[in-house]
């Protein structure tokens, strides 16, 4: 479902009892549109995390770990200003709309009492965060500009004054004095569903929820008001069940477990646990390809000109097939030169190396027979040669594509801390150019962070690298000759160090599964792992990043888990 009204009431209802009165200790701003709040409330820390994402717009506490820039956007330095240091009095929702205000109270520069708002509006691509003096209005500042120009109901920049977005005059349902029977609101001339009606009708009520009140009213008009009391008051209750359910491929999040999707559900301690768990992978990839769409863009041109580009190497290999054909006519030719003469089209001759059976040759009439034997010889060894250059050729792509291949591959696989050190391994290949600002510096080549750390069941270390040049340190530096190293067979994706040179055969499919998982065949049922000695493992002089030979390797066949990989991702 998407995050309307309901399960905004419900959001702030467990943030109130879970960051009331805490104090900010930091405050960060990891990507454009999100920004987190470290608080300290009811004697530990809690990451708030406030997102005006156009796709994914929400509030929630996380436990998901976010990369922070390097500098500080404008925004987080002036939230910094203001809020950090300040309590949280008080989180309202305004009717039962998506907008959200957490009133602080701090102390400016002077040592004076200041009360400041910030709000939340959620609302998709126009949802945004600003910040807020409570007594004056006045906007100190918005994670998103607005000018006048795009918005003439209401300026969004700061310095202006805020004011709520447009009112629709809807009936709050969590009012349930104001809760009518739908008979009452129902208009003959309205041609809608029941489903259309209830969200024309009630305010901050998604299509989602819509349909499950309609679902439990049983399609009449007359239980609607029955249905919408019991169902208010479920998510009042302090009874939520947070539920996650798959349904026709299609992934939906509710506060309580909703009849009208029938399909495999799993319920969740809180509306934030559940929530992680439904973003977790869908925004980090969707960040992914915002960070790194340029980079996908030039791997893919680059992959698909190598693909062309060896489909006319082969094409050149079978030609240079009729080498000897053309060496063949032109022998015949000088022998008989005796018997031709200019003009002709064509001469069938005894082919004296297939026991003289008539062998037909087509000849250009404007030249001499010698001539002609001439350029069948020069066709010969203009093929002969090319066969060297094409087989250097074919070899030096084929490796070209397996390269970008990998890059794909670890593209598709990425989390954002990883978009950077691909995008310098694509600048030291080539494939893009450094950009300097004016009287910039050169900067020095970004060294490869640490590969991953995952703890097996029997508690040994396996190390993940995720990009080539994690691959090669992790690999080539920093395993042990006697560790085991594991890859998927034959195909793109990280290599995995087992930190032990005797591992149990639990450990082995443990990593052979982690391997599968970061590979491009992360999708597979049955994906085949080798499994080798690291002091096996050879690089070749000039091979590209992530490229290595081995020999005396097993062979494990594995079916990629990502729940397992999760567990040992959080083994200590």
């Amino acid at each position: 479902m998407s995050f309307d009204g309901v399960f905004t009431h419900a959001m702030v209802d467990e943030l109130k009892v879970g960051l009331k009165n805490g104090r900010v200790s930091k405050v960060q701003q990891p990507y454009k549109n999100e920004i987190v709040l470290v608080m300290r409330a009811n004697g530990k820390n809690h990451r708030l995390l406030l997102s005006a994402h156009p796709s994914y717009a929400r509030i929630q506490l996380t436990d998901i770990p976010y990369e922070n820039p390097s500098s500080p956007p404008n925004f987080c330095m002036v939230m910094r200003k203001h809020l950090e240091g300040a309590v949280l009095e008080d989180i309202q929702q305004i009717g039962n709309d998506r907008i959200i205000h957490f009133t602080f109270k701090s102390r400016d520069e002077l040592g004076d009492i200041q009360n400041v708002m910030l709000i939340v509006e959620l609302m998709g691509r126009h949802s945004n965060l600003f910040l807020v003096e409570q007594d004056t209005k006045r906007i100190i500042d918005t994670i998103k500009h607005v000018p006048v120009s795009q918005n003439t109901f209401r300026t969004i920049m700061p310095g202006s004054t805020y004011v709520n977005p447009p009112y629709q005059e809807k009936i709050n349902p969590f009012e349930t004095g104001n809760i009518k029977a739908m008979q009452e609101l129902y208009e003959e001339k309205e041609e809608v569903s029941l489903q259309q009606l209830i969200q024309k009708k009630y305010q901050g009520i998604g299509s989602e929820t819509a349909k499950e009140i309609a679902y439990r009213s049983e399609g009449q008009l007359e239980k609607i008001k029955k249905v919408m009391e019991s169902f208010v008051e479920s998510i009042d209750s302090k009874n939520l069940k947070p539920t996650l359910t798959t349904l026709n491929k299609k992934i939906f999040f509710t506060p309580i477990p909703y009849l009208s999707l029938n399909g495999e559900s799993e319920s969740y301690a809180t509306l934030s646990i559940l929530l992680d768990q439904y973003y977790q992978v869908k925004a980090e990839k969707d960040r992914v390809q915002q960070q790194a769409s340029d980079l996908i863009h030039i791997v893919q041109v680059e992959l698909q000109r190598n693909i062309k580009k060896m489909k006319k190497l082969e094409k050149t290999m079978q030609e240079t097939e009729q080498a000897d054909d053309y060496r063949l006519r032109g022998e015949i030719l000088t022998a008989y030169l005796h018997e031709l003469h200019k003009g002709q089209k064509e001469a069938t001759l005894p082919n004296f190396y297939d026991d003289d059976q008539p062998l037909k040759i087509n000849l250009n009439p404007r030249s001499t027979p010698s001539q002609n034997a001439q350029k069948f010889f020069s066709k010969y060894q203009k093929l002969k040669n090319a066969i060297i250059f094409v087989t250097e050729q074919i070899q030096i792509t084929k490796e070209e594509i397996n390269y970008l291949d990998s890059v794909s591959t670890q593209l598709e696989l990425a989390t954002p801390r990883d978009i950077a050190e691909i995008k310098e391994e694509l600048v030291q290949q080539g494939y893009l150019r450094k950009k300097y600002k004016k009287n910039q510096k050169k900067q020095k080549k970004l060294k490869a962070s640490s590969p991953d750390k995952y703890v097996s069941s029997d508690g040994d270390i396996i190390l993940v690298g995720k990009n080539n040049l994690q691959n090669d340190l992790l690999t080539m530096k920093t395993a042990r000759k006697s560790d085991i190293w594991l890859h998927a067979k034959n195909i793109p994706g990280s290599h995995v160090i087992i930190q032990n040179n005797n591992p149990s055969e639990q450990t082995i499919s443990e990593a052979a599964n982690i391997a599968a998982y970061f590979s491009k065949s992360q999708l597979s049922a049955s994906v085949p792992v080798d499994v080798v000695e690291v002091k096996k493992i050879k690089k070749p002089n000039g091979a590209k990043p992530g490229f290595v030979i081995y020999e005396g390797q097993q062979t494990v066949f594995v079916t990629p888990d990502r729940e397992l990989v999760n567990q040992l991702k959080g083994q200590k």
